[in-house]
Formats: structure tokens, sequence, C-alpha cells
């Protein structure tokens, strides 16, 4: 096949030969959307110039400093998550950004703070994964004061100042989880909470929605009081082996935090029941093979594409509206899997 020249080029833009070559040797003195345009046509048609384009519509664009803070980097999902927003980052149209990625394994509330405000004297805009404490608090309010705008991720934070918020409706996720139980167990009885932490709000706000399904719709059901994971399977696994010892009678177990891998581990080590319900969250390997063995019931994920997206383009529009142009919220439908549809 022929190579694709620039003629073809200006053609598959639908600009002209002298605007291509203008890209090509003073892109910027052509408008951004015209170079957006060159650029993905040079892509479609295979251009040979492919990589001068690139450095040159790259080269006119601003530089966006965004910072991003997860929790542990040994959580499969942080980690699938961190990279889905590295590529979201990487892609975003029209940007140069220079992404910083972060993961803190410490979840007491001083290294939060501390690692937030570290980030935000690096970064024009931070998204963040946190507790809600006081001292985070203060930590958010001291970075947005300095100009940097703060995206909440996967839970809400609370502070004075304007704080964005990207992530599931955690209360709809709740009724969503509870519902299953009542359409899945045979006969009611007692189910097994566990949370990462009491005070990351995503989980507090998905046990509120729990409650609030089976206060409305069936009281038979008895819904013993949340256990801390702290995040850790190593956790997880013994809060699960103690409810399955102590409650003979539990009927299901809703892990609304982290440590699934561990709750997976407990389960696996007890006889089968087929009467018993296990829900959890976000489709990985490990819970994708326990939604096929039967260990998993349900599993309630974050779309991680879209999420991904969702971040990057809440951060810059935050970052371009500054601090005071006001709170965002973006939320998104959340996927349902079971054993038949993985």
């Amino acid at each position: 096949m022929k190579r694709p020249t620039i003629p073809d080029l200006a053609d598959a833009a639908g600009v002209s030969v002298s605007t291509v070559n203008r890209v090509l040797n003073q892109a910027e003195s052509v408008r951004e959307p015209t170079r957006e345009r060159v650029l993905r046509a040079a892509e479609e048609i295979g251009f040979y110039g492919l990589g001068t384009i690139e450095h040159a519509v790259r080269s006119t664009q601003t530089t966006h400093r965004l910072g991003v803070l997860l929790l542990r980097g040994v959580r499969v999902f942080y980690r699938i998550l961190g990279e889905a927003i590295a590529d979201a980052a990487a892609t975003h149209p029209g940007a140069n950004i220079d992404l910083t990625m972060e993961f803190l394994d410490d979840l007491a509330p001083e290294k939060v703070a501390a690692h937030i405000l570290s980030l935000g004297e690096r970064n024009e805009a931070i998204a963040i994964v946190a507790p809600q404490h006081p001292l985070v608090a203060d930590a958010i309010d001291t970075v947005i004061d300095k100009g940097v705008a703060v995206v909440s991720l996967i839970g809400p934070l609370s502070a004075r100042g304007n704080i964005s918020f990207v992530g599931l409706d955690n209360w709809k996720v709740g009724r969503t989880a509870a519902w299953a139980f009542d359409k899945m167990v045979r006969e009611p009885g007692k189910i097994g909470i566990l949370v990462g932490s009491h005070r990351l709000r995503n989980q507090e706000m998905n046990e509120s929605g729990f409650r609030s399904y089976f206060r409305e719709h069936n009281s038979e059901f008895t819904l013993l009081e949340p256990l801390a994971t702290y995040e850790s399977s190593a956790v997880a696994r013994e809060h699960v082996e103690k409810l399955l010892t102590e409650h003979p009678d539990l009927c299901g177990l809703y892990v609304s935090g982290g440590g699934i891998t561990g709750a997976i581990a407990a389960l696996r080590a007890m006889p089968k029941r087929d009467d018993f319900v296990t829900v959890g969250y976000e489709l990985f390997d490990d819970t994708r093979a326990a939604l096929i063995d039967g260990t998993l019931s349900l599993v309630i994920s974050h779309p991680l594409e879209r999420f991904a997206r969702e971040t990057v383009a809440t951060l810059m529009k935050s970052k371009a509206s500054g601090p005071d142009g006001g709170a965002r919220r973006v939320t998104f439908d959340f996927d349902i899997h079971t054993p038949e549809s993985v």
C-alpha cells in the first residue's frame, strides 16, 4: 500500500496542505482544535510522520501538574485503579499532564495529613482517597488555601473549603447489596458486616443504606455490628473465622470494605453451605474466581475506565476554576457481577 502523504493527511483531517505543514513546523500558529484534528487523522491513517506531529502538538500544550493519592499499594483494586488513572491522564484530549501517583500504606491520620500536604506542595490539583478526620480536614484546608484544588475519590470528604467528589452513590450501593440478600437468602437470619475503617465515609454510607433497606423492607434479618478490617486481608480473615465460629446460624456476609481476599480465604476454609450468601466489592482475579466457585454470590464494582476518565476530567476542571469555583459532584452507575455474568 502507498504510504500516506501530507495531502492524504490534509484530506483526512479536512484541512489544507499548508495547515498540515504549519502543524509540523509552526504548531503554535494553529488553533488547538485544528492541531488535535490533524493529530487524530494522522493516527487513523498511519501517517509516517506521526511522531513528529505528536511532538509538535504536545510541545504547544500547557503542562498540568496533577497528583493522586490512593490507599494501600498492596491492594489489587488500588493498583488497577492507579493504572487506569495513569492511562486516562496520558490520553486526556488536548492536555499534557504531569501525573504524580502515590499510595499510602499507613492510614494513621497524621501520616495521611502529612502526605496530603506534601502532594499539595507539588501539584496544582490533587485527588485523594482518605479517612475523615480533623487532621485530614485541616490538611485539606491548608492545601486549598494555597490555591490547589482538591477532589475526593470513592468516599466524600468534609472540610471548610470546597472539595469535589468522584465516585459511586454509596447509599445506593448499600441498599443494592441489601436487596441482594433479601432476594437470595432462603431464611432470614444474621448477616455479618465488614468495613475497612469507620472513618472511611463511603463505607459508613454503604452501611447506612444497607440498614435502611432492611428497616424498610424486611426486619426479620439481624444485622450484626460492623467489624473494622483496617483494609487488611489478615484482619478480615480473622473476623470472618470468628463470625462463623460464634454465629453458626449466620446466613450471610457483607464485605463493605477492604480485606475481601482474606474473607474469601476464611470462607473457603469452612464447609461450603449452599444457603450462605456473600456480597463483596470490586472485580479482579481473586473476586472473579470466588464468584465462579460460589464463594461470592455477588460483586458490586466501580467501572474503572469511566472512574479514571472522570477523575482526570474533574481534576482538570477544578484546576481551571480554582478553589473558589465550587465543588463538583460526579457520580456514575456501578457494575454488578454474578457467577453467571463473569
